[in-house]
């Protein structure tokens, strides 16, 4: 099979360069129209400019603040740890549990409930009341080491 049999496919076709004037074989203006600023070659614009008119971005009320450097974390209370048939808790065991959605994200352990095993547990933070519930239960708290590092 040499190059010059090769066909090319019929799914890939060629663009329709399309040119103006009466000789190019699409008409006067070539589907453009007459004059204005889509007819020029070279004409481009924004998807979202409006023509002059004000943008929908600026016409809508803006409200709030959003802080960028603000720590999503998720939250497990002691409560439903105490349900847990383990006596070391980490991310990736909340994850199985389905305690959290994500072990890669931070997470915060809060007093809520009680609590009377000694686990070891493992989290990116925890709460003063969640850490005095799991020291009086004889447990450990343990706070991850890349908690600094990640938002």
């Amino acid at each position: 099979m040499e190059q010059y049999t090769i066909k090319r496919p019929d799914s890939i076709k060629k663009r329709k360069r399309i040119g103006t004037g009466p000789s190019a074989g699409g008409g006067k203006t070539a589907g453009r129209g007459h004059k204005g600023q889509k007819a020029r070659s070279g004409s481009r614009y924004r998807a979202w400019f409006e023509g002059g008119q004000m943008p929908l971005q600026r016409r809508v009320p803006k409200r709030g603040f959003n802080n960028i450097f603000k720590k999503y974390y998720q939250i497990v209370n002691v409560e439903q740890i105490n349900k847990l048939e383990l006596n070391e808790i980490n991310p990736e065991t909340l994850f199985k549990s389905g305690l959290i959605k994500d072990s890669s994200k931070l997470i915060k352990i809060l007093g809520n409930g009680d609590f009377n095993k000694s686990v070891k547990i493992t989290a990116d933070s925890f709460s003063a009341g969640a850490m005095n519930k799991i020291k009086n239960a004889g447990g450990e708290a343990i706070i991850r080491k890349n908690a600094a590092e990640k938002k």
